[in-house]
């Protein structure tokens, strides 16, 4: 049972080869995003899936670079977010940075953007100062132990120490606040909700336990392997002091002080709390379909009219078209509610 879980947790945050296979040959994920203030009164912080394919050669990645900017430029405005999904990683595309640099000399109507990036941190120590250099603001990355055996066994890789020092020398480059995203299964890693929180204290940085949500490639999740966040938050109060913090506006996670402060632990319970109420991203995939909503099973396409040459107009349109179609809530608790076709790697979280 416990490899089937790891398996579970490896398939959904690192590898999703089910997803390369289901939508052809790809290079490993990127996302950006973008701010739309024009409709319903308030910000849209959107997150922005580039795949490029592998059967074209190394030379076509700016014309793909050229795409993502006018897409992020004709869809709206500023400020920017910049992150891959949990599977995806953006350091393994050779214009990283070029990208990071493009996208943080943007201008809008906010000013420029706030660039940010998640990754899995293998080769973040590498680049961390390039990426600082180019505009990148900050750092998510991924870590959910803190026991390289079991690293080992959820990502059937043996690099928790180059995950570490990517952590550290995004720090060094003052990438910061670096969050630490950790999801917790059953049976797996549920025993180190607070050795992880103490952990990223000490380091300063910011811890945010993650529900696992139902967005597996295998659709093999189960509510009861899920950690919840009302447990989290029990594990934590048994040796921490919490105190929630006022303002958590449209962020996906609940926040707390630890000890009285400063340090922070944060906990996003999509699941069994969900904010949609609140929620103000969109999701543009791999292959271009804008998203309105993680769990939606409806798209709108944005990469054939703007490699038809759409104007500015048109672009505006499609999006708020998928805007006004935005459910108020994402159905996960309710009896009829169907896992969308394409796993959390194929969408961008």
């Amino acid at each position: 049972m416990a490899g089937k879980k790891a398996e579970e947790l490896r398939s959904a945050r690192w590898f999703a080869q089910d997803d390369l296979r289901s939508f052809g040959h790809r290079s490993r994920m990127m996302q950006m995003g973008y701010a739309l203030d024009d409709f319903m009164k308030k910000p849209v912080i959107g997150i922005i899936n580039t795949w490029s394919d592998l059967a074209q050669c190394h030379t076509h990645f700016p014309e793909r670079v050229e795409d993502i900017k006018r897409g992020i430029w004709q869809a709206g405005g500023v400020p920017f977010e910049f992150p891959t999904t949990s599977a995806g990683e953006p350091l393994v595309r050779p214009d990283v940075v070029e990208i990071v640099a493009g996208i943080a000399a943007m201008e809008g109507p906010q000013g420029r953007p706030e660039v940010s990036m998640t990754t899995n941190g293998l080769g973040l120590a590498k680049i961390a100062p390039a990426l600082k250099e180019a505009g990148l603001a900050r750092v998510n990355v991924s870590l959910d132990t803190l026991h390289p055996e079991r690293f080992h066994e959820i990502t059937r890789r043996d690099r928790f120490d180059d995950v570490v020092a990517g952590m550290a020398a995004a720090h060094e480059a003052g990438l910061r606040p670096v969050k630490v995203n950790s999801v917790l299964q059953r049976g797996i890693n549920d025993d180190e909700v607070v050795d992880l929180t103490r952990w990223a204290v000490e380091r300063g940085y910011e811890l945010r336990f993650i529900e696992q949500m139902p967005l597996d490639a295998q659709h093999s999740w189960e509510r009861t392997e899920m950690i919840t966040g009302h447990e989290i938050l029990a594990s934590l109060r048994a040796e921490l002091d919490l105190e929630e913090l006022p303002g958590r506006g449209a962020a996906p996670a609940e926040r707390f002080l630890i000890d009285g402060g400063p340090a922070t632990v944060g906990v996003v319970a999509s699941v069994t709390m969900p904010f949609c109420g609140s929620c103000d991203r969109l999701r543009l995939t791999a292959d271009g379909q804008l998203r309105n909503c993680l769990f939606a099973n409806g798209e709108t396409d944005l990469r054939g009219p703007l490699r038809s040459g759409a104007t500015e107009e048109e672009i505006h349109a499609l999006v708020h078209e998928c805007l006004a179609l935005k459910l108020p809530g994402h159905g996960i608790n309710e009896p009829g509610f169907l896992q969308p076709p394409r796993p959390m790697s194929a969408i961008g979280g």
